[in-house]
């Protein structure tokens, strides 16, 4: 099953220093029918405007995943972390019994980023922080494996069985991705065009994959996000 998600008809905020596209509910945006996709609960597609940002706020029992698009990132906590990412690079977090973060744009430049969150396999994980400088061209033409459950062997490991895959593909290049049985995905079509599946997904388009391969044909120069998990 497919069903692909028009960037155009999901939730919007506009608070001047920050623009967001909500792929699911999220602050303002309500949808009853928009709530989840399995484990995946948020992934916000942020826009946010030179040195402004998130201060301090508390999260709790959440794995959450900061993909940096454009610019550069800077993540700030209780547990004495302190760090900058920039495109490409990912932040990760386990929020377990809780912890206090902020997250900034300290450049000259407007920051992109796709904030993910994912719920835990269950509550009351120890809180953990950590991050990853991943080359782009290490998703050049392939796929980049990002993240995994504990049981895994990606670089990055979270407390839920997620795999969370990056992707640039040239153009009129074409690669296949697997969705076995009792597994789903959402693709996030970060940058440029693809066609999957006979679907045609432009730039902040979405896809929600259950138990079927997908095969993905580059129009342009195509930067695609996949998380891909068990279906639940």
């Amino acid at each position: 099953m497919l069903r692909k998600l028009d960037h155009n008809n999901m939730g919007k905020s506009n608070l001047g220093w920050l623009q967001s596209l909500f792929h699911f509910s999220f602050a303002e945006y309500y949808n009853p029918e928009n709530i989840h996709f399995g484990a995946l609960r948020v992934i916000n597609d942020d826009l946010i405007a030179a040195q402004t940002g998130f201060n301090m706020h508390p999260h709790q029992d959440m794995e959450i995943i900061s993909y940096v698009v454009d610019g550069g990132l800077t993540h700030q906590d209780s547990m004495g972390n302190k760090s900058t990412i920039t495109r490409g690079q990912v932040q990760y977090m386990s929020a377990g019994t809780g912890v206090y973060h902020s997250e900034h744009n300290m450049g000259d430049n407007t920051l992109r980023m796709l904030q993910i969150w994912i719920i835990p396999d269950h509550s009351g994980h120890t809180p953990h922080y950590g991050d990853f400088r991943f080359d782009m061209e290490a998703r050049h033409n392939k796929w980049l494996h990002m993240v995994s459950s504990k049981e895994g062997s990606a670089p990055i490991q979270i407390n839920q069985d997620a795999n969370l895959y990056a992707l640039e593909l040239d153009p009129g290049k074409e690669i296949s991705f697997p969705v076995k049985e009792g597994r789903q995905a959402y693709l996030v079509q970060i940058e440029g065009s693809s066609t999957i599946n006979e679907l045609t997904l432009n730039a902040r388009d979405a896809l929600e994959i259950v138990e079927e391969d997908i095969h993905i044909k580059a129009n342009d120069t195509s930067h695609v996000l996949v998380i891909e998990m068990v279906k639940l």
